[in-house]
């Protein structure tokens, strides 16, 4: 049974309290750096991916955003940090332990801070080591901040920083794996290429460096990746044959009419059936629960999703519940997430898919920003 809260009038639990927290953030105090970096993980710098955790361990990303948000963290006067609605208790965090990771640099100098960040309590991320060509176009995903920063650079005519290298990405996981032991999963993940060989290309090369110098045995859980579709879905294999344990390629939004406007560089005719080739492909040829897809969740109608995530998992794909974070990205002019009747129609209706085809999403203690590992901890 999850912990449950008052908010606002209402009962909650900590799935609904996390799912707040990811649409509307929190005002963090600045006490609550000054007294908690010393001895958690836990910066005002966005580029460290805070996050807190709630009671029954659900980690939650942590988004700053000062006095727009009805949710404060302070500290409380027992000296734990304390998470309060419009100034009103709910509960008390957590955070994970201090870390060195962002301190570091690779071989050639290359800092691991904006290069990859630690995701709640087991999960090692690289959430965009190539550009997306999509945002340098001007047609990034409205929902997307990294291709956001890739379309301002572009619209300003300024060049991107360089991209790192397989070298760069396998001495992270070397550090992170066997120096500080601070994660159980590695998520590669980059922009969309319009050569999807050629990122498919780069991912496959990521993984031959991590065998390398990292080696896989230190991995106590699984490597996923994330690419575009294959024209020759056949392409895919080598990402398995090189170590990947999971393959993803995202559809972002079932509703078609809706992608072409919120993906306008993305979606194209024809792209759907790329993806659906693609990711029948992987499950027809490895079994189920090794291809899947995130779903950015708010943007669409909460039937249209979860007539996608069935379709899905019907065919042994994973559907990724990624929620919308509206903070400073508008799609389709709207900033404001659902309400909670619809996430709670999300999660119930996800449980039920999960159940019905035995589909197991990746992660142990769950993603930041994404639901479906926690409920499937919880709700199954």
């Amino acid at each position: 049974m999850l912990p449950r809260y008052r908010v606002n009038g209402e009962e909650i639990d900590s799935l609904d309290l996390k799912i707040l927290l990811i649409t509307k953030g929190a005002s963090v105090s600045a006490d609550v750096y000054e007294q908690f970096a010393k001895t958690h993980r836990i910066s005002p710098n966005p580029l460290e991916c805070n996050c807190l955790v709630l009671p029954g361990n659900i980690v939650v990303h942590m988004t700053d955003v000062g006095p727009a948000s009805p949710f404060r963290l302070g500290i409380a006067a027992n000296g734990n940090a304390l998470l309060s609605y419009q100034n009103a208790p709910v509960t008390e965090v957590s955070f994970p332990p201090k870390t060195d990771f962002y301190r570091q640099l690779t071989s050639s100098s290359r800092p691991f801070l904006g290069m990859a960040v630690l995701q709640g309590l087991d999960v090692l991320s690289f959430p965009y080591l190539w550009s997306c060509h999509h945002a340098q176009s001007g047609q990034a995903c409205q929902f997307c901040h990294c291709g956001s920063f890739s379309e301002q650079l572009a619209r300003e005519g300024n060049p991107e920083p360089s991209f790192p290298t397989p070298q760069d990405v396998a001495e992270v996981v070397e550090y992170a794996f066997k120096i500080e032991h601070l994660a159980q999963y590695v998520q590669i993940t980059g922009g969309s290429l319009v050569n999807s060989e050629l990122e498919c290309r780069r991912a496959f090369e990521a993984l031959l460096a991590i065998h390398g110098i990292a080696g896989f045995e230190k991995i106590p859980s699984e490597i996923s990746v994330f690419t575009s579709p294959l024209n020759d879905p056949a392409l895919i294999d080598q990402l398995f044959e090189a170590g990947a344990d999971r393959v993803a390629c995202d559809i972002e939004v079932w509703d078609e009419e809706l992608a072409q406007r919120i993906c306008p560089g993305k979606a194209p005719a024809g792209s759907r059936e790329r993806h659906l080739k693609t990711l029948t492909h992987i499950a027809d040829k490895y079994g189920p629960n090794k291809a899947g897809s995130a779903f950015v969740v708010g943007v669409e109608p909460v039937e249209s999703f979860l007539a996608g995530a069935e379709f899905l998992a019907g065919r042994g794909i994973v559907p990724i519940v990624s929620i919308w974070m509206p903070h400073g990205r508008p799609v389709m002019g709207k900033s404001e997430a659902p309400g909670l009747d619809y996430y709670r129609k999300v999660r119930d209706g996800i449980a039920e898919i999960f159940y019905k085809y035995k589909i197991e999403p990746p992660g142990g203690a769950g993603f930041n920003v994404c639901i479906c590992r926690d409920t499937y901890n919880h709700c199954i």
